[in-house]
């Protein structure tokens, strides 16, 4: 993994900012393993501390610290390996799944929408019509990572047109009437193969359905699906933390307790999310799992404000930054990945208005 925290290292600033190593991404993520982390064992995974989610929590998290557009692949890949480990699709499972964790088939979410209408907070962008025993899906998203344009395959919860429950159906590169833009220009985490997807007319047979009945299994994977995000906002946290530190031992020693309460606190809330997936407290709870990737993402701006504070004026001289201009452009990103913290809010009020 050293070799891999490495190449991250020396690319970080290029994949933030360039699309020219896109495409080396997923597979040098592939090669050491990520995506098995947090699988089990018998269907192609690794052993770790935990043998589940939290496994990959604590992956996307390592790789955070040292490049957040490479633990966004991470997210998008582990999070679609993740709906099938769950899905009663077991057929569909083992068929994609060995593609899926050597890398050689890019894994998109494509649930944020769904994640949203879940919590009341957006209706569902993908319709359905009944086609024999399968569908066909029009709509668009918006916003998708880690559409890798060789070869991808993409999870979406569509509604039927005849108002019957929501499903979560997966829809494939090669498969016709499915439209990729090109990839968005976005000012960070460029290197992430993201961009938007129109379906016309896509057919879904009944073999690429992940989850017939959407509500239910969207509730049960989503602590899985926020918790794995979540593991950016740990990594990067942790990556401004340790810059900080190192900067004010050798002269802001002011900071000091600041930023150890910075760490303390950080180390607190990634107990409480591991244990809240471990238990699964976060299906019925899911309140507590928002408060949690707020703070988080708080702490993230805490973090990048002591590593300014640490570093003065050095954080704007170009050959003494080391890192830290990245690193303020990927905490941006941390408050608007979808569901983003003001739709966190306010699904939060929306709850606390009904107790």
């Amino acid at each position: 993994m050293a070799a891999l925290h490495d190449w991250l290292a020396r690319h970080a600033d290029a994949l933030d900012q360039s699309e020219a190593l896109s495409d080396e991404v997923l597979p040098a993520l592939a090669a050491h393993g990520c995506f098995r982390a947090g699988v089990p064992v018998a269907l192609g995974g690794e052993p770790g501390d935990y043998g589940d989610a939290r496994d990959a929590i604590l992956g996307i998290a390592a790789i955070a610290r040292h490049s957040v557009t490479a633990a966004f692949v991470y997210w998008g890949q582990r999070s679609f390996i993740e709906y099938l480990l769950q899905s009663p699709n077991t057929a569909l499972r083992d068929r994609l799944l060995p593609s899926l964790l050597d890398g050689s088939l890019a894994g998109a979410t494509g649930l944020s929408n769904a994640m949203k209408f879940l919590s009341g907070m957006e209706p569902l962008s993908i319709q359905a019509t009944a086609d024999g025993d399968g569908w066909r899906l029009n709509g668009k998203l918006a916003w998708i990572t880690n559409l890798r344009p060789q070869r991808f395959v993409a999870a979406a919860a569509v509604a039927p047109v005849d108002g019957d429950t929501p499903l979560v159906a997966m829809f494939a590169s090669e498969d016709a009437g499915v439209r990729r833009s090109d990839n968005l220009p976005l000012i960070a985490l460029r290197g992430s193969h993201t961009a938007a997807i129109k379906l016309e007319d896509v057919a879904a047979p009944a073999d690429h359905v992940i989850a017939p009945q959407a509500p239910q299994w969207l509730a049960r994977v989503r602590p899985a699906f926020l918790g794995m995000q979540c593991g950016m906002s740990i990594g990067l946290a942790d990556a401004a933390l340790e810059k900080a530190a190192q900067v004010a031992a050798k002269g802001r020693g002011q900071l000091s307790d600041d930023i150890a309460g910075a760490r303390q606190a950080l180390a607190d809330l990634t107990r409480q999310l591991l244990d809240g997936v471990a238990d699964g407290c976060f299906v019925a709870a899911a309140p507590q799992m928002f408060k949690l990737r707020i703070a988080l993402a708080e702490l993230v701006q805490r973090a990048v404000t002591l590593e300014l504070q640490a570093k003065g004026g050095h954080a704007y001289l170009m050959q003494e930054e080391d890192g830290f201009a990245r690193r303020w452009r990927e905490s941006a990103f941390i408050p608007v990945i979808t569901p983003s913290i003001t739709q966190l809010q306010a699904a939060l009020a929306k709850h606390a208005a009904t107790q």
